[in-house]
């Protein structure tokens, strides 16, 4: 599996953790056994450091997106951006630029073009926000 696919895997186990009340490793727990889902670390580590990380990821989004209330936010948009910049902030070995192109690429496949776009900007802020830091 390749780090596209397993980044999407992320992403569907980030989403489902905001309608569930299972831990986020229960979760990955059974998605790994009833869903055939490959038990790869990468999935494990990011799906489980988004909840881990959850109030500052969070932050950045809300902090970042003028006018807009994270409670406005699509689920789809705010499960993407969230995974993104747990990578931006934790994963060094990725690039901010790949982290910000597949978290636009994954929101057009799941949502609209105008939630990719809106995530875009806010993920291009954080990011010259972070490197700031």
């Amino acid at each position: 599996m390749n780090r596209r696919e397993e980044r999407e895997q992320a992403f569907i186990l980030v989403f489902e953790k905001m309608f569930r009340e299972e831990t986020m490793e229960e979760i990955f727990e059974c998605a790994v056994e009833a869903r055939d889902y490959i038990e790869s670390p990468y999935v494990r580590e990011v799906s489980v450091g988004v909840y881990e990380h959850l109030n500052e990821l969070d932050a950045l989004v809300a902090d970042n997106s003028k006018g807009w209330a994270i409670s406005r936010i699509s689920k789809v948009s705010l499960a993407v951006m969230r995974i993104a910049i747990f990578e931006m902030l934790y994963l060094a070995d990725i690039p901010v630029s790949v982290s910000i192109n597949e978290a636009v690429e994954l929101i057009k496949k799941y949502a609209t073009e105008k939630d990719s776009s809106f995530a875009n900007g806010i993920l291009g802020t954080v990011a010259k926000e972070i490197d700031k830091k």
